[in-house]
């Protein structure tokens, strides 16, 4: 249903309950819910039993006084068509057939526009997400992760909020160094399995590809970084880390150009020491009395804010562990004017949550409690041929992004080079169909397949076929759209897709609030269903124009809302497949 006339069923209630409320003094809140049964109606209210004890009413009796006044009301002759009473005083009202027609003529008149609010109208929002260590190339949690945090981005801008997307570097600290050592092994010439190889190196191809752009002194860039050169002195340790990081971060960036993915921000772990943030922040926590020193090693009292012990800040070497600084770089969101901040992390970094709002509240800035939000998504596990594929040579122990996205898009056709569209579209869908907080099996044979057990495939092929269907009845759409009557959409599969079609606002608006994305995949698997079910149902090209016109403006609808929700997802919406 649409929000407006949501809202017009809303005030027909208010306005029977007035002279029922008049001398009680309650100002109740009216809930208007979709029945759980579709035979019971379109719109069902509980408002009756909710006051019948206050007002010391049989429910039921209460239920029949306000049923009489709202279909007494003048407002309702064009939108409610019946009104029921079922049980001990539910009251289920079906909508006009005029009033879910309506919704064709609303989706042709907002296009792009249709589903999206304003209730983040002039509120900022910073989500960060993928953040991956420059230490290699992403791998397919980071995909997950930019799935989600693109589409659930997308999700905040339909409802109007200003949306920052960031990537967090963390460009210091052990693993860095590791990253270094790796690289400066394989110049002088040595590889996994040698003697001399060091233990904790990392052994992927990309490590010898480093190594020797270094030698050759090539020159990379990411691309919010200066350019840095490969000196090719082998010794020069702090030249290697340098190369190193910018090499990566420059494949991070083509990975997710392949992926779709474009963030407004990159912020660097390495400035938070450089710029005296690490410090502050310390500084801060020390002043309001939350520290202390024991064992050589300083402590944050984490546990004062419900952590179930205390956490080292600062090692016995001087070092600081890994929370510190993500407490610095939040007291930074914060002070950038983010009120509101959603962080999209894998499960693992669950146990940081408490530690990083300890941190927060303890600095004492003003930050509420539960700040950040999070999203934490579980591991992804990828079959290919029928076997679950572990390692990539490209990284030498998981699966990359790259791979998975080449892998999806299928062979090259011979002589042309491989279409990654339909790769980076069966990734994306594929890693948003899920809710974040359940594993996930990703079958590369099931995204090659053109089959209705696709889902990219399902939901793109009832696009391609309203476009289809479209060209070849020849129609002028922008005629179609002013003078269609749609009082002839009356069939059953027109009154149940008329009716997937007005669930889109409320879908978007409660996927934001769950914040689960995933919930845009549900509801257009389910509109492709209901959309190729229609057509398998009525035929759209029949000869009384009337009938044909308006079936045509139902598909057109259709397809707009397909390709709406399609694009918060980063997916294509072919015509033709």
């Amino acid at each position: 249903m649409l929000a407006q006339q949501k809202q017009r069923i809303s005030d027909l209630f208010s306005s029977a309950l007035q002279p029922l409320l008049a001398e009680s003094g309650l100002t109740p809140t009216i809930t208007l819910e979709r029945p759980r049964d579709a035979s019971h109606g379109d719109v069902a209210c509980n408002i009756a039993m909710q006051l019948a004890k206050p007002l010391k009413k049989n429910p039921r009796e209460l239920a029949q006084a306000i049923v009489a006044a709202v279909m007494a009301d003048p407002a309702r002759e064009d939108l409610v068509e019946s009104v029921e009473i079922a049980g001990p005083g539910f009251i289920n009202l079906r909508v006009a057939a005029a009033a879910k027609q309506a919704v064709v003529k609303v989706i042709h008149e907002q296009g792009e526009a249709y589903g999206r609010g304003s209730a983040g109208a002039g509120k900022k929002v910073l989500v960060e997400f993928v953040s991956a260590n420059p230490t290699g190339p992403l791998h397919v949690g980071h995909g997950r992760q930019g799935a989600l945090g693109d589409a659930l981005s997308s999700l905040l801008e339909a409802q109007g909020y200003d949306v920052l997307r960031e990537f967090y570097y963390n460009d210091a600290g052990v693993q860095i160094a590791t990253l270094a050592t790796s690289v400066q092994a394989r110049a002088r010439g040595f590889k996994p399995g040698d003697a001399e190889w060091p233990e904790s190196a990392y052994n992927g191809d990309y490590i010898a590809d480093i190594a020797r752009d270094f030698l050759d002194k090539k020159t990379v860039s990411a691309s919010d970084g200066e350019p840095v050169t490969g000196s090719g002195e082998v010794d020069d340790i702090e030249s290697i880390r340098r190369f190193a990081v910018a090499y990566l971060r420059h494949e991070q960036d083509l990975d997710l150009q392949a992926f779709g993915v474009k963030f407004d921000n990159y912020y660097l772990e390495s400035s938070l020491y450089a710029d005296g943030k690490v410090a502050a922040a310390v500084d801060a926590l020390i002043a309001a009395g939350k520290t202390y020193e024991q064992d050589g090693a300083l402590w944050l009292r984490t546990t004062d804010y419900g952590d179930d012990k205390d956490r080292v800040m600062k090692k016995t070497d001087g070092t600081y562990t890994y929370f510190v600084p993500d407490v610095a770089y939040h007291i930074n969101k914060w002070q950038r004017g983010y009120g509101k901040v959603i962080n999209i992390q894998g499960s693992d970094h669950h146990g940081t949550i408490a530690r990083v709002r300890a941190g927060l509240q303890a600095a004492g800035v003003g930050i509420p409690q539960g700040y950040p939000d999070y999203v934490l998504h579980k591991m992804v596990t990828v079959m290919r041929n029928g076997e679950e594929v572990k390692i990539s040579k490209r990284a030498g122990s998981y699966v990359t992004l790259r791979d998975l996205i080449e892998w999806s898009a299928g062979e090259p056709v011979e002589g042309q080079e491989r279409d990654l569209t339909r790769g980076r579209d069966a990734v994306r869908f594929f890693l948003i169909s899920r809710k974040a907080d359940t594993e996930f099996v990703f079958d590369v044979d099931l995204a090659l397949a053109q089959s209705d057990e696709n889902p990219v495939y399902y939901v793109q092929y009832a696009h391609a076929r309203i476009c289809t269907v479209l060209g070849k009845s020849g129609v002028d759409e922008e005629a179609l759209k002013s003078s269609a009557d749609l009082s002839l959409l009356t069939a059953p599969r027109e009154a149940t897709l008329l009716a997937k079609l007005a669930e889109y606002p409320d879908m978007l608006a409660h996927a934001l609030q769950e914040l689960g994305p995933h919930q845009v995949a549900f509801y257009l698997r389910d509109l492709a269903g209901e959309l190729h079910s229609y057509y398998n149902a009525e035929r759209v090209l029949v000869d009384d124009v009337p009938t044909r016109s308006a079936r045509l403006a139902l598909l057109s609808a259709t397809r707009q809302v397909l390709r709406n929700g399609l694009a918060l997802l980063g997916v294509s919406a072919p015509a033709r497949m």
